[in-house]
């Protein structure tokens, strides 16, 4: 029995690492490092509640929520505002327009916490406002109130028109 819920834990976060991952980068503004400690802690905290979190009707969502609930946990830590350096970290090469990449994740960056957490929720998850607001803890009232600041915020920051940072 023991053997069958490990194998079954091992499937879903071999599926869901990848996911989890990349959300974890848009919640830290692109801190690689801080992303896969963040993945980290949510799959050994959703391993230890396997036995339940299998029987939930949407584990991926469960993870997700567990997610965003570290990474805001992990910005009320004082030390979590410490950084050893301002110069982004090696990253391989991927297709796509890199300049692009890097001026959303430094506007991310600028956000706070919170908001950032609501930005990748709402339009990168795809997530409605409750379901936003239950991953947060957060009523949908504040919810909404966080995406329209949030997102006025990325327009002060990016201009209203993103194509001037699509060109090469």
């Amino acid at each position: 029995m023991r053997l069958v819920r490990a194998e079954g834990y091992a499937e879903f976060a071999a599926a869901r690492s990848g996911h989890l991952y990349r959300s974890a980068c848009l919640l830290t503004a692109g801190d690689t490092h801080l992303a896969e400690d963040l993945v980290q802690e949510t799959l050994g905290r959703l391993y230890v509640r396997w036995g339940r979190v299998s029987r939930v009707g949407n584990p991926a969502g469960y993870a997700q929520t567990v997610l965003t609930r570290t990474f805001l946990a992990h910005r009320r830590r004082r030390s979590s505002t410490e950084w050893a350096t301002d110069a982004l970290p090696d990253v391989p090469y991927a297709p796509g327009d890199t300049s692009l990449r890097l001026t959303l994740l430094q506007a991310l960056a600028r956000l706070p916490a919170k908001d950032r957490a609501v930005v990748v929720l709402r339009y990168w998850e795809d997530r409605t406002v409750e379901e936003t607001a239950d991953a947060m803890n957060a009523s949908s009232a504040a919810v909404r109130t966080r995406c329209v600041r949030a997102l006025g915020r990325l327009r002060e920051l990016l201009g209203e028109d993103l194509g001037e940072y699509a060109r090469p």
